[in-house]
C-alpha cells in the first residue's frame, strides 16, 4: 500500500499523521477508545485492516487501550524502538506500515503482552455495524 507522505496527510487528521506516520502519541486518558466497552474490531486508521478485538480489550490502567493479542496472527509486526532514551517494542500495522504504539511484556494470560495502542491509530467497527 505505498502511498507518498502528501497523500497520508490529506487522508488522516493531523493528529492521526503525527502518530500513525511520524511515530507520535496521545496523552494517556485523552484518546476515544481507551475507555470503550463496546464489542467489536479495531481497524488500522489509515488502511482499515483488523488490528484487535474487543475480546482482547482489557483495563491496564495505562491511560491507552490495551489488549493482550493482536486479532489476528501476522496483522501487526514489532520492531526494536531505542528513541526516548529507552528501549522498546514498537508496533505497527504490517499492511501500512503505520506506526500504532507499543508492547510490553507485562499483560495479562494467557500471552502476558500489553499491546498499548494510540486511540488515534485505530477505527472501531462496533459489532453488528459496517466498518468506519
Amino acid at each position: 500500500m505505498p502511498k507518498s507522505e502528501d497523500e497520508w496527510k490529506h487522508k488522516l487528521s493531523a493528529e492521526q499523521y503525527h502518530i500513525l506516520r511520524e511515530k507520535g502519541t496521545e496523552l494517556a486518558f485523552t484518546g476515544e477508545y481507551y475507555d470503550n466497552h463496546e464489542e467489536g474490531k479495531y481497524l488500522c486508521a489509515a488502511c482499515g485492516q483488523e488490528l484487535f478485538g474487543s475480546d482482547t480489550k482489557y483495563d491496564s490502567g495505562s491511560g491507552w487501550p490495551s489488549f493482550y493479542a493482536p486479532a489476528k496472527e501476522g496483522n501487526v509486526k514489532s520492531d526494536v524502538d531505542t528513541s526516548h532514551g529507552m528501549i522498546r517494542t514498537e508496533v505497527m500495522c504490517s499492511r501500512c506500515g503505520s506506526h500504532l504504539g507499543h508492547v510490553f511484556p507485562d499483560g495479562p494470560q494467557p500471552t502476558g503482552q500489553r499491546f498499548c495502542i494510540n486511540s488515534a491509530a485505530l477505527n472501531f467497527n462496533k459489532k453488528g455495524k459496517d466498518a468506519k
